[in-house]
């Protein structure tokens, strides 16, 4: 009998010696990046099905000391690894407009630097809270995940509006056009006068992360696909639009209007198209996007420059800066269609699908014109700042926003003018002022992302960009119209 129970005790324990062990490793912070036991994985890596043995763990995360260490895996105890990596020292410029402003830089509500206007310090890496003060303006602060050298630059909003600043991005050149990418992490900005022809900006940072050159010359305007992995650039020059892969940056094809001063791109809605406004040749040029060809070019009238096809493929609508004409063009049959006559100078049309309706802003007229795509009827629907151009509406279809770009220079519109430029929220139903920014000189490109949280719009001649947060509608309809009485004597100089 004992001969048995010795002979079942050395079988468990031979049993059990032979079964494999496993391992829990983690790390601070909770989403470094963990290699080990040939996996990673960020946070805490799980092995299992270990033998016993030593076995290297590498633990990394940007604006950490990397570590790399060694976790002796045994059939004895928990075979657990805890590593903390150390944060490293990360050099902090704040800067703030108006520079009477009070910066504070702090950290589990400890204050590392106060100043007027700029601070700079090198806290190490690890989370910190940015907290900006001025009478007669709405206070900020930011919490920021400091992990690599931070540059922010920050404009305080007058009290009372709703949209909230979230920094300002010095470009190469005058930026014509502003989109944000689909996924909302990065905005992609046309540089008139470049090269580079285009910049692109991180919305979360505000960091240059890089910049695409075409050629000898800037770009005018961009779209992107659906999915973010494609975008197109117009370029005026060379009458040509540059198809750009969104993952390299790098140009995939050359397409050709045949036409000239090609502006406004815009995707058919099944994105099997390219349509291009050519402002010099008074002509759309439809590019078939599976070969890459030019399919045929309509002729409108003068100068078209905004577009619109409509959800369903079957028409493009065509706004004219010289003719003031709004014009529909039948893509089965290319027949055009004048629909409206009463404008002066259209630029930009945006639309609502399921509204039927389109949104379109005149430049001389100082207006907002809403047309009925069912009735064809078409009435003033809000009268805006001076020089209204960029339109667009957000995702719900519930807010329009509008860039004046301000009164214009006597000499010349290339040379600031006597007002600042503005951005204004309007309710896309009623027209009523929701609310308004203030901007610098000719507020020009503006886009608003797909989950319509971001605004970023430019300056035009003082080569910046501007990033605002929206807040919901409700906030909106409810702020009693945020600045807008207030924005009408801050627009001279």
């Amino acid at each position: 009998m004992l001969l048995l129970v010795v002979a079942l005790a050395a079988g468990g324990f031979a049993f059990w010696y032979a079964q494999p062990v496993s391992a829990s490793i983690s790390a601070l912070p909770i989403d470094a990046v963990i290699v080990a036991c040939g996996q990673s994985c960020e946070g805490v890596l799980q092995a299992t099905e270990l033998e016993p043995g030593a076995y290297e763990v590498s633990i990394s995360r940007p604006g950490f000391e990397a570590t790399t260490t060694v976790l002796d895996v045994t059939r004895l105890g928990r075979n657990d690894l805890d590593v903390a990596l150390r944060p490293l020292p990360q050099p902090v410029e704040v800067s703030v407009e108006p520079a009477e402003a009070q910066i504070a830089v702090e950290r589990d509500d400890t204050t590392i630097v106060t100043g007027t206007g700029s601070v700079e310090c090198t806290p190490a890496a690890g989370p910190i809270t940015i907290v900006a003060t001025l009478a007669g303006f709405n206070s900020i602060e930011r919490e920021v995940y400091l992990d690599e050298p931070l540059d922010l630059r920050f404009w305080l909003d007058p009290e009372g509006q709703l949209v909230e600043g979230r920094g300002t991005f010095t470009c190469a050149g005058a930026p014509k056009g502003v989109m944000v990418t689909p996924d909302g992490s990065e905005i992609w900005t046309t540089i008139l006068d470049g090269p580079p022809s285009i910049e692109v900006f991180s919305t979360t940072t505000g960091k240059r992360t890089g910049e695409i050159t075409l050629g000898e010359h800037g770009a005018v305007e961009i779209v992107f696909s659906a999915d973010g992995t494609r975008a197109w650039a117009s370029q005026m020059e060379t009458a040509r639009v540059y198809e750009i892969d969104t993952g390299s940056r790098e140009v995939v094809r050359t397409l050709e209007t045949e036409s000239a001063w090609s502006k406004v791109v815009a995707l058919a809605p099944d994105e099997s198209a390219l349509y291009v406004a050519n402002w010099s040749g008074d002509d759309v040029s439809v590019i078939d996007l599976a070969t890459g060809a030019l399919d045929r070019r309509i002729p409108v009238a003068n100068t078209p420059r905004g577009l619109y096809p409509t959800a369903d493929g079957t028409a493009l609508y065509v706004a004219s800066f010289d003719d003031g004409v709004l014009e529909r063009v039948d893509l089965a049959t290319d027949e055009v269609t004048p629909v409206f006559s009463g404008g002066t100078a259209l630029r930009h049309i945006v639309g609502d699908a399921e509204r039927g309706v389109l949104y379109i802003s005149d430049m001389a007229q100082d207006r907002i014109w809403l047309h009925d795509m069912a009735t064809g009827e078409t009435r003033t629907f809000v009268e805006t700042d001076e020089k209204p151009n960029t339109i667009d509406l957000s995702p719900d279809g519930r807010v329009l926003f509008v860039s004046c770009r301000g009164e214009n220079n006597p000499v010349s519109y290339y040379i600031p003018g006597p007002e600042w430029g503005t951005v204004l929220l309007f309710d896309a139903a009623s027209g009523t002022p929701l609310d308004a920014i203030v901007g610098g000189n000719q507020c020009t490109a503006l886009d608003v992302s797909d989950n319509g949280e971001t605004l970023v719009f430019s300056d035009f001649l003082d080569a910046r960009l501007r990033l605002y947060h929206v807040p919901p509608y409700e906030s909106l309809a409810g702020g009693s119209g945020g600045r807008w009485d207030a924005h009408f004597a801050d627009l001279h100089k």
